[in-house]
């Protein structure tokens, strides 16, 4: 299993949001390329970039996400607003090694397939869920459908992975739900990465011996709850 820093863009900067509410930024940092240089020069291989702004509608941050795969290379999958297959191509032309979906791949579910089949292990869902359901719209909109039933219909897709999100403790920094995880792990065919929580060293033993791909991490890499170098040490990949 790999630790992965996330690295959240807003009005570019970086910025960590408290139970995934934009008003609610308990961290926010005026040099993204930096922090991405930051995290590099620790140890961590991925890195997991989400423009915000994109994902709500409210413009985006594509430069920014060009010179961060310029200036901070490595291994990096990035999220945030990607509603058409142009956008999809664009971000993997700038070297983005995965690009996650969120809304669309919820809504139009041949429009995912079309886009995984395009380019096959390059897609990762992104599944991000408060109170076991599905959210949409950057976490603004709630849905009616279930994670278990979302993770079955997506067993076929040719994906690179599931990136599930527990936005009702995203930022928090108040632990995973271990059933909830082992819930999502059993439910899933694809490999998982989980987000949402994660606190402790232990928490991601636990997400690695569960069978987790991967763990995204954000307020508590950020406020030093985690201490970055015994995680990139351990977990770093």
């Amino acid at each position: 299993m790999i630790a992965v820093p996330a690295v959240d863009l807003k009005d570019g900067r970086c910025v960590q949001l408290v139970g995934g509410r934009p008003e609610e930024a308990r961290v926010t940092l005026p040099d993204p390329v930096g922090v991405a240089q930051d995290w590099r020069e620790r140890g961590f291989r991925v890195l997991h970039v989400v423009d915000l702004d994109a994902a709500l509608g409210r413009g985006g941050n594509l430069d920014l996400v060009a010179r961060l795969v310029r200036e901070a290379p490595g291994e990096v999958q990035v999220g945030g607003g990607v509603r058409d297959g142009e956008r999809a191509r664009t971000l993997l032309e700038l070297g983005v090694d995965r690009v996650i979906v969120g809304t669309r791949a919820v809504d139009d579910r041949d429009w995912l397939v079309r886009l995984a089949e395009s380019h096959p292990d390059r897609i990762v869902v992104a599944a991000d869920i408060r109170d076991g359901r599905i959210l949409r719209k950057g976490w603004t909109e709630s849905t009616e459908l279930e994670i278990a039933s979302f993770l079955e219909d997506m067993r076929e897709v040719p994906l690179a992975g599931i990136l599930c999100t527990d936005v009702g403790r995203e930022g928090q920094v108040r632990g995973i739900d271990r059933n909830g995880v082992e819930a999502v792990l059993a439910a899933a065919r694809h490999p998982v990465w989980i987000s949402g929580g994660v606190t402790t060293i232990e928490e991601l033993r636990f997400l690695r011996d569960a069978g987790a791909m991967g763990a995204v991490l954000g307020m508590a890499l950020y406020t030093g709850a985690l201490d970055a170098d015994s995680v990139a040490e351990e977990f770093g990949g």
